[in-house]
């Protein structure tokens, strides 16, 4: 196997981790609300440019920095739920309007970050310094931190969506959420939290990989768009389909782009999502539905 290969497996797996931590984000926000947040991406965006801000404007250490961002996203995305979202599953027609409703977010923030930043891209400096040389290989820290923040990111959302009453409260309402209701669990405050918890997951995604692509006002669309792949490629709702999805994504991307060029990247990503939806519709670890 050659050094490039190789090295692009490992880019892969960093790609992946990505991947992964934003597909388990918006795939919380789906399985709950049924709704399909097109304003996902900018959650991303938010999270690089607020961490932009206290660290380099504010000087705050970056591990504090990353705390204090999430939850200001986490906080702005609950009120955007209820206000917004929320409200409009009530009415005929939510589907449709939810998705209208998240475009014109996402235009609206896209729009606010170009008034304010500008267009350009801004740099952001590396959390950690140095390389490990394994084999050859000369793998920057910055980039083990992002697998790393990204494994502990999707093992505490899976360790609180198994063990905690909040966890149970989103999965029941995932299942069923009229019988949810009935049972006692608050279904509307549960969706709006689980709305804001996945988008700071996506804010957290933007904040550890800002670093290695800089942050502009449109970071988050590529990333938004994998993300849905991702959760559809997982399969619906499923939030270890959107996390073996994710890395699979990633790897598979890495690995074609090795073998073919940079350009083939997109078209390799999704003719995978097409090939393994064509043989099974429903995902990865979806559940197969039967149609009458």
């Amino acid at each position: 196997m050659s050094g490039q290969l190789i090295e692009q497996i490992v880019n892969g797996v960093i790609l992946g981790a990505i991947y992964a931590l934003m597909g388990a984000g918006l795939t919380l926000i789906y399985g709950t609300m049924r709704v399909l947040n097109f304003a996902y991406g900018e959650f991303y965006m938010l999270g690089g440019y607020a961490f932009l801000l206290l660290t380099s404007a504010a000087g705050m250490p970056w591990p504090l920095a990353l705390v204090l961002a999430a939850v200001l996203v986490f906080a702005f995305a609950a009120v955007t739920a209820a206000g917004v979202v929320q409200p409009l599953l009530a009415r005929p027609g939510w589907d449709f309007s939810t998705i209208a409703a998240t475009l014109g977010i996402s235009i609206a923030l896209q729009n606010a970050a170009l008034a304010i930043w500008g267009e350009r891209f801004q740099s952001v400096p590396y959390m950690v310094d140095g390389t490990l040389e394994v084999a050859g290989l000369h793998i920057p820290y910055q980039r083990l931190l992002i697998v790393a923040a990204a494994a502990v990111l999707i093992a505490g959302s899976a360790a609180i969506l198994s063990f905690t009453r909040f966890g149970r409260a989103v999965r029941a309402t995932a299942q069923d959420r009229e019988a949810a209701r009935v049972l006692g669990v608050p279904a509307d405050r549960t969706s709006i939290l689980a709305f804001a918890f996945g988008s700071a997951l996506a804010a957290l995604a933007g904040m550890i990989l800002a670093p290695i692509y800089a942050v502009s006002p449109w970071m988050g669309v590529p990333l938004a768009l994998k993300a849905f792949a991702v959760v559809v490629l997982g399969g619906l709702g499923s939030f270890r389909g959107a996390v073996v999805a994710g890395l699979l994504l990633g790897i598979v991307e890495a690995v074609g782009v090795a073998l073919t060029s940079s350009e083939w990247r997109e078209a390799i990503a999704f003719a995978v999502l097409i090939a393994v939806i064509w043989v099974r519709p429903w995902g990865l670890y979806g559940v197969e539905r039967s149609v009458r």
